[in-house]
């Protein structure tokens, strides 16, 4: 981290918090960006302080993606909105096969939100860009009134870059293709839940938030004809499965033995009354491939600490009505449909 500058001197970041001040383009503004934001992100293309980045990309086909967060609480056990706000846009750019490069970060900060809060949120989102691997080269800052922001909301826009040959895309699977999860599911979404509503668990349930385009990295090096990738985030796998099966006119059957759920979150839900396959995710994908294929990108998944519960969850199959099925642990069958609802609001 960087020296902070001296114009940022007179920034309380203990005990201060945002005024509307902050957002009017003075000398308050000009404190908070250098003491927080540049300080926090320090880099050559950041550093030049224009209003956009010039910046380098290696060969390959460009790829783009914007996001947004608004996630309360602010903090929650495994991550916060600022981690999230990075792992979410680089998992986006990485779902194209993609390695991600550069963040572009947008904060709407409400007036009083504690400094310090918020230089944790932008130290986080330093970390977790440091841990991915890409550097956030742009940026704005808005404060709007008190009541009118919950805290903190922030855009990310990433751009990366895919290897030529690698294409996955919601629209490429087809009958006879394996269904690959790369782990548990529930995680994140149950976590935020029970930070929320003050839930108390036997064991603490963490959010998976993570990035995810190391992974794909070694996915790709063993199957580079990934037919699609997905991070089931809003809406969950439930939501992700019939994406991919709307867009590919398909069906799809999955094995409810074959879907991991940790015990706690399991449990977690039943109490609740809520169904993991709709619970979202920050750190989990779902890869199709050819079926004699799977076995190969299963282990190579395997070798990945966030892919080392890797499972072959379902398949592909023929139906114009394009469902999404599921057969239970009973020997029966029941239809996975889409979320009906909003059991989990404000969970990214």
């Amino acid at each position: 981290m960087s020296r902070r500058p001296p114009s940022a001197r007179h920034l309380d970041l203990r005990h201060g918090a945002v005024t509307m001040s902050h957002g009017a383009g003075g000398k308050a503004m000009n404190q908070l960006i250098e003491g927080v934001f540049l300080a926090a992100f320090d880099n050559p293309a950041l550093n030049r302080r224009n209003d956009q980045a010039d910046i380098p990309l290696p060969a390959g086909r460009a790829v783009m993606t914007t996001d947004s967060y608004v996630v309360s609480p602010l903090f929650f056990p495994g991550g916060d909105i600022g981690a999230l706000a990075v792992n979410g846009t680089v998992n986006d750019i990485a779902m194209a096969g993609a390695q991600p490069h550069y963040l572009s970060a947008g904060f709407i900060l409400e007036e009083g939100l504690a400094l310090a809060d918020l230089v944790r949120v932008v130290r986080s989102m330093a970390e977790a860009a440091r841990q991915a691997g890409v550097v956030i080269v742009t940026g704005d800052t808005k404060v709007v009134e008190r009541g009118k922001g919950d805290g903190v909301f922030i855009t990310t826009t990433g751009v990366g870059v895919a290897p030529v040959g690698v294409n996955p895309s919601a629209d490429r699977a087809r009958p006879g293709d394996a269904v690959v999860l790369s782990g548990s599911i529930g995680d994140h979404g149950v976590a935020v839940l029970a930070q929320r509503e003050a839930l108390s668990f036997e064991t603490t349930i963490l959010s998976d938030t993570a990035p995810l385009a190391g992974l794909v990295a070694d996915m790709v090096a063993a199957v580079p004809d990934i037919h699609v990738l997905r991070d089931p985030t809003r809406g969950g796998l439930a939501a992700t499965l019939n994406e991919v099966a709307d867009q590919s006119q398909v069906g799809i059957v999955v094995e409810e033995a074959a879907i991991p759920v940790r015990g706690e979150v399991r449990a977690a839900c039943e109490l609740l009354g809520l169904d993991p396959l709709n619970i979202a995710n920050e750190g989990k994908l779902v890869a199709i491939c050819a079926g004699d294929e799977a076995d190969r990108l299963v282990t190579a998944m395997r070798s990945h600490p966030l892919g080392r519960d890797a499972a072959v969850i379902g398949r592909v199959v023929e139906d114009e009505r394009r469902f999404v099925q599921m057969r239970t642990g009973f020997g029966g069958s029941r239809l996975i449909d889409w979320l009906a609802g909003e059991p989990l609001p404000r969970i990214c």
